[in-house]
């Protein structure tokens, strides 16, 4: 399938300058793009690439709508611009609606005559599946569990009893929801496991990364608000609850009964510590470890440059002095101070 620029523009509220007929079918980079694709610009040390193109269309922002003489969707925002038109032009497979007869489905379970549910899915008792939903291959979906409408569930995702999902889920495989959080008690040298009788409630329009494992509460519910986007091997611990379109880049961990706030962006790798509270549109850089809460918005980063073996070992050693050498530099500002003042005193 293929569109006129114009069709493209007008269909996202965009603007064209140069040929608004001419026909694009894909979408590709500055330099693999042909005659029949558009491509994009978003960073202008790809200018040398502009100038070489062979793209039949490409997306600029306002800045560099007189860039090049190519035809041109101009946007506010280009790089969201691309990521609608790459949806327009590579639309999701639709599934045929029905239920596998390699499928099993308990007792009292209401699937939508829309809903899919492929071969090898378990589906538990009293589960509600939405119009238009999609339970692939190999996935299990506990009993009591309410899947929302336009759902989509890669082979081998795992829903654990009693959670709640909202409209328009993308869970990619071997995602995990409402396993137990890490609930532990010592007695007598021995730990006792804790029951963990919360669920996981998710919004709509949230994606799951592969292998990303969200916990259930240990009490109440751990929450997951609408559009949030997380990446791949993330762990979600007990009773976090993440705001409103927050995006979570892969293996970063968050500890128990922590608050993310909406619109944060969390790097990959970062480390946050259990029962914080880190504040709408937060920033924090890859590798950072966040330890006490953030009350208010901003970037927060906390990575040490890395160097030689041989310097690094030299740096290490020093950090572990850094808290006497700062006493010792106290006391030698106060003996300056004193210096000073007594020399003030004779003049």
């Amino acid at each position: 399938m293929s569109y006129t620029l114009a069709e493209i523009a007008a269909r996202f509220g965009e603007r064209v300058l140069g040929d608004a007929g001419v026909k694009i079918s894909q979408i590709s980079t500055l330099e693999h793009a042909k005659s029949d694709q558009i491509s994009f610009l978003t960073n202008r040390k790809y200018h040398a690439q502009l100038a070489n193109t062979q793209a039949g269309a490409v997306i600029l922002g306002e800045a560099d709508c007189d860039a090049t003489s190519l035809p041109r969707i101009i946007s506010k925002n280009p790089y969201a611009c691309f990521a609608r038109v790459s949806a327009l032009l590579n639309p999701a497979a639709q599934a045929a609606p029905g239920i596998h007869p390699a499928a099993v489905v308990g007792a009292g379970t209401v699937i939508d005559p829309t809903a899919s549910i492929a071969a090898a899915a378990v589906i538990g008792e009293g589960v509600v599946i939405g119009a238009h939903s999609v339970i692939g291959a190999g996935c299990f979906v506990g009993d009591h569990v309410v899947i929302g409408r336009g759902v989509l569930l890669y082979p081998r995702v795992v829903i654990y009893h009693r959670c709640v999902i909202g409209d328009r889920l993308i869970a990619h495989s071997g995602a995990v929801i409402g396993s137990d959080g890490f609930g532990i008690a010592m007695d007598e040298g021995r730990w006792i496991k804790i029951p963990q009788i919360g669920r996981v409630l998710i919004g709509d329009d949230v994606e799951i990364g592969a292998n990303t494992t969200i916990d259930r509460g240990a009490l109440d519910d751990t929450v997951i608000e609408e559009g949030v986007k997380l990446d791949n091997q993330i762990q979600i611990a007990h009773n976090v609850r993440i705001g409103a379109h927050t995006a979570i880049a892969g293996c970063v961990g968050i500890a128990g009964s922590t608050t993310i706030g909406k619109h944060c962006q969390i790097g990959g790798s970062a480390g946050i510590l259990g029962h914080l509270k880190i504040a709408d549109g937060v920033v924090i850089a890859s590798f950072t470890l966040i330890g006490k809460s953030i009350p208010e918005s901003g970037s927060y980063a906390g990575i040490f440059p890395f160097g030689k073996t041989e310097d690094w070992r030299k740096n290490a050693v020093h950090l572990r002095h850094l808290d006497d050498m700062a006493k010792r530099i106290k006391v030698l500002e106060q003996k300056l101070l004193k210096q000073e003042s007594s020399k003030g005193s004779t003049e």
